[in-house]
């Protein structure tokens, strides 16, 4: 049987110790350290030369020294015979006074017209200062105190504590008693040759460490990173390759950018307090740009020279309250708000915030993929291409569209992937409606697209519930496959 350096070393050191029963800390003392011996004893465990058995062990560790106030009345109330409880509130501060009285009327202690009255019992202090003592040394195992005695202690605010710790016991098999009685011949070992050792000869004088690649490994967990950072990293992958720029801009913006600039009534229902997060603070973000506010305005209530608008009176007030982006559109509109002239490929990957009730599909912060094309030949059918491209890059051959309503693009259109038989939508997308481009003086069709990360995460992992993409659970994460 094949044994390394150290698994002969712990092994002949255990049979010194003795062969039944060994304490881990025992062989400790020998001159390795805890990690050497355990990871010994995990291998001559495989090997069927020792067994392991665990016990869980509890014992009681002083926290802070300190006399016990109890002691300090005590010395008092022995000296005098009795003593009133006001003259020690004049000798003792109040905590002490009161704490200490409490324990010698447990320990019998008589207390008559408010005036303590001496009785011996010496005995009873003793034996909790004779255990704190011990305590001062190192922690003492359960089974050596008194269990009244340290029930006490436990009791007096962190003046001692209870440890409970796993200790391991090593006993030899009688494979490994045999050979411990053969002989163990013990060598330096190699692990690596140099070019000196091989020149000189001293390899020779050394032993080959063995490897045996059938032997029993225990499992390495590498850092990496998390499977959403993955799926992340590989979405970002794919729209820089296809020629897109990634954008990021703030959480906070007023409802103008949000909402107005794309053409979304004042009075649309995703504005409501259930589906937005307004802030209290600051009480409004000023629109900085007035003429392209006025040419909001003018879309909204008239329409301008292109439709009818929505027929209302559009309020700059409720246009300044400032709110948690609803969705990363709000990136694709302040950049082409600073970007008018094409080509334009813009991508964002970002987070939003609804006020949305919290099951296995909905998240009130939650992520999306957001992208825009704008060039003089872009049509629907680019379109259609653009987000082919992208869900067959992550693995989605069969995608199908459905028509859809949007305020802000025009035509509309819902994205959905075939999963297990049934069809999932991740997503909206279409051409920005000319009420949306005609502020920014935007004669080009702008392709646009907002899609849902974790639904695709969730399909990617395999999950069936989306919080378990935040949940973070430990076997989960060491489990899942690199993207």
């Amino acid at each position: 049987m094949e044994l390394s350096n150290l698994e002969k070393r712990v092994l002949v050191a255990l049979g010194e110790i003795g062969r039944e029963n060994v304490d881990v800390e025992e062989i400790v003392k020998k001159g390795f350290t805890l990690v050497e011996v355990m990871n010994a004893l995990s291998w001559l465990k495989v090997k069927g030369l020792v067994k392991i058995h665990e016990k869980l062990e509890v014992e009681y560790c002083l926290n802070r020294r300190e006399t016990l106030p109890e002691r300090l009345i005590y010395d008092v109330l022995k000296e005098r015979g009795e003593i009133s409880l006001s003259e020690l509130s004049d000798i003792f501060p109040r905590e002490v006074v009161g704490v200490g009285i409490g324990h010698l009327k447990k320990y019998g202690v008589p207390v008559k017209d408010g005036r303590l009255i001496f009785k011996d019992v010496e005995s009873e202090i003793v034996k909790r200062e004779e255990l704190l003592k011990r305590m001062e040394q190192g922690c003492v195992p359960e089974a050596e105190v008194d269990k009244e005695i340290i029930k006490d202690l436990l009791r007096r605010r962190g003046l001692v504590r209870k440890r409970e710790k796993v200790k391991r016991y090593v006993t030899l098999t009688p494979a490994a008693t045999k050979l411990l009685e053969e002989g163990v011949e013990i060598k330096d070992e190699l692990t690596q040759l140099t070019p000196e050792l091989i020149q000189s000869g001293k390899w020779r004088d050394y032993e080959l460490k063995r490897y045996d690649v059938n032997m029993f490994a225990p499992a390495v967990y590498g850092g990496k990173m998390h499977p959403l950072s993955q799926i992340i990293e590989k979405i970002r992958r794919i729209f820089v390759e296809m020629g897109f720029e990634e954008v990021e801009t703030d959480y906070v913006f007023n409802a103008f950018w949000d909402m107005d600039s794309l053409f979304i009534p004042q009075d649309h229902p995703a504005r409501e307090m259930q589906d937005t997060f307004y802030l209290s603070k600051p009480e409004k973000i000023e629109i900085e740009d007035k003429d392209y506010m006025r040419k909001v305005k003018e879309m909204h209530e008239s329409g301008g020279q292109i439709s009818r608008g929505w027929q209302y009176h559009w309020s700059e007030s409720i246009a300044e309250k400032p709110l948690l982006r609803t969705h990363t559109t709000v990136n694709s509109i302040r950049y082409l708000y600073k970007n008018r002239e094409p080509p334009v490929r813009m991508f964002s990957i970002g987070r939003v915030f609804r006020r949305e009730n919290l099951d296995s599909t909905h998240l009130p912060e939650f992520t999306q993929i957001e992208g825009i094309y704008m060039d003089k030949d872009a049509d629907f059918s680019l379109l259609l291409g653009i987000l082919g491209e992208f869900y067959e890059r992550m693995g989605f051959p069969e995608i199908r569209f459905r028509p859809s309503y949007f305020p802000y693009t025009e035509p509309s259109l819902e994205i959905e992937v075939l999963y297990n038989g049934k069809w999932l939508e991740l997503g909206g997308a279409g051409i920005f409606r000319p009420e949306v481009l005609e502020p920014l003086d935007i004669k080009y069709p702008v392709l646009a697209w907002g899609l849902g990360l974790e639904r695709l995460a969730m399909i990617t992992l395999g999950l069936k519930d989306i919080r378990e993409l935040y949940i973070s659970d430990i076997d989960w994460l060491r489990d899942a496959k690199l993207l």
